[in-house]
């Protein structure tokens, strides 16, 4: 998969780094912006409950 992705990218090694170092960028801020806030609301460590020790009392 990697290497398909680096046999597509135009240029030499050196703009091939800079295109991928700009693809991975784009993925994470699409993720980071738009994929994570959907699925948040469905992760279960959402809904932790943090108490004193102390009984309610």
């Amino acid at each position: 998969m990697y290497g398909l992705i680096w046999r597509v990218l135009p240029g030499n090694w050196f703009v091939k780094l800079i295109f991928a170092l700009i693809l991975i960028a784009a993925v994470v801020l699409l993720l980071m912006q738009y994929v994570f806030p959907v699925v948040a609301p469905y992760m279960p460590f959402n809904n932790a409950t943090v108490t004193d020790g102390s009984g309610g009392q």
